[in-house]
């Protein structure tokens, strides 16, 4: 009867374990773009739900202005809230790993902060949606053409020193960018890439994505893919 008993106690914390194990899932952190807000993510946090996620597992920070889009960078207040972000996500997340997903200036902003916080190694999966890791053409070439603080030091103006200090920095264990040859922010110009590379295209980057969708597209519409690359 005790060995019985034993096996059975056995079988229970296996079954147990891997219940748990099934559950417990990364942490996700989703950065929404220059002047949006968390519910531009609406499509990504509904999916998110249907795969098994909580609504305590999932951080959408809110930053910067909505009504002054030129008036945002990579400086002061914009950074808290997606530090709290990331920090609150590493500290909660039953795996001890997070996932970022960024659309925009959000990606750039996601990525500063894991290089600031130096936590890319509690990042599993980083997906940078429509971002401008390698500049807008839009916003010059530093510092020449630089008219707005979206541009600057802090900005997105190619070859920014904030961009230069940013390129190379590990993001996590994966990598992904999806992207697009008609975005209406980074082609703007009519040219995508800096340097002969799509600027959504982020360094060691384990894969890219390339989808006929505009800027604002290429994240409500790839809510499946997003949620794929992290699981």
């Amino acid at each position: 009867m005790k060995i019985h008993f034993t096996l059975f106690v056995m079988l229970m914390s296996f079954a147990t374990f891997n219940t748990f194990a099934s559950s417990c899932k990364d942490a996700v952190v989703l950065v929404h773009g220059n002047t949006a807000s968390p519910d531009s993510w609406d499509n990504t946090y509904e999916l998110l739900l249907d795969a098994g996620y909580s609504s305590s597992e999932i951080f959408r920070p809110d930053w910067g202005s909505k009504s002054c889009a030129v008036c945002n960078n990579h400086s002061g207040s914009e950074e808290t809230p997606v530090n709290q972000a990331i920090t609150n996500a590493i500290a909660s997340s039953c795996t001890g790993k997070i996932d970022v997903i960024g659309h925009s200036m959000g990606v750039t902003l996601a990525a500063q902060q894991i290089s600031k916080l130096a936590v890319s190694s509690s990042v599993d999966t980083f997906v940078g949606i429509a971002g401008a890791v390698r500049g807008l053409w839009s916003c010059g070439v530093y510092p020449f053409n630089v008219w707005n603080s979206t541009c600057g030091y802090y900005g997105l103006s190619v070859q920014s020193p904030f961009l230069d200090s940013l390129y190379g920095t590990p993001l996590g264990a994966k990598v992904y960018s999806i992207k697009s040859n008609i975005d209406q922010i980074v082609c703007s110009t009519g040219v995508c890439s800096v340097g002969g590379v799509h600027s959504s295209s982020i360094w060691n980057e384990d894969a890219s994505y390339t989808y006929v969708l505009g800027h604002f597209g290429l994240q409500t519409d790839t809510a499946n893919q997003q949620v794929n690359l992290i699981q």
